[in-house]
């Protein structure tokens, strides 16, 4: 476990993919090329690792499809992960970090390069007050981008389907009959469309993601 000093006792776990040209944001192309798409992926991880490390957690675990790469900074906990579907790898992913560390925690992927350490920390921080035992975020397709859980349990994931546009109200509503006390976070969107992934780039020029973005654009019009 990697303690901080005046952290908040929680975690933050991140779930992605290695990215690898073919497996990763597949949706980009076409326009952009396979290996664009590879390069737009590994800079939202990159941005989106960034934030987790600057989140003021007490522990820090990356769920991994694949091999990490340079991309990931040190502090880190890299864990496989495990299931089918993706419902039941976020489940598996809040278990495998709850079994190691059993502190509440917040889930996010790597599609929200956008995210900020100040919006991790206050989702995590709802949960360690006691406020509320789920945190739910948003996003403008329909989905979510952050679950954040006081204690993980299978059933409040398995069976929610995913990718699809009512899949955040979907999950919401599990939580809420389970009987938890929901705060909801402000919406972000998820990049999964050129439209997004342009839209994402201009929120946070200067980043990572933003130069990875111009650079594939670029050779739209080459």
């Amino acid at each position: 476990m990697n303690a901080v000093a005046g952290a908040l006792p929680a975690q933050a776990v991140v779930i992605a993919k290695e990215p690898v040209p073919g497996r990763v944001k597949t949706r980009l192309t076409p326009p952009f090329s396979p290996a664009e798409a590879a390069m737009l992926a590994e800079a939202a991880l990159a941005c989106t690792l960034a934030a987790v490390a600057a989140t003021p957690v007490s522990r820090r675990v990356l769920a991994l499809e694949g091999a990490a790469g340079d991309w990931l900074p040190p502090g880190f906990d890299v864990v496989r992960q495990r299931g089918g579907g993706l419902d039941e790898r976020l489940a598996a992913a809040f278990a495998d970090a709850h079994a190691t560390a059993p502190l509440p925690m917040v889930l996010i992927g790597m599609d929200t390069p956008q995210v900020t350490a100040e919006l991790l920390a206050d989702a995590a921080g709802t949960l360690v007050c006691g406020e509320a035992d789920a945190v739910f975020g948003p996003a403008a397709d329909g989905g979510f981008w952050l679950l954040g859980l006081r204690r993980p349990d299978r059933s409040l994931l398995a069976g929610v389907p995913m990718s699809r546009p009512d899949t955040g109200r979907r999950q919401l509503g599990r939580l809420t009959e389970a009987g938890l006390r929901v705060a909801v976070m402000p919406e972000l969107t998820d990049v999964d469309s050129v439209r997004e992934a342009e839209l994402v780039a201009r929120a946070i020029p200067g980043s990572a993601f933003a130069a990875a973005f111009s650079q594939a654009a670029a050779s739209l019009v080459a």
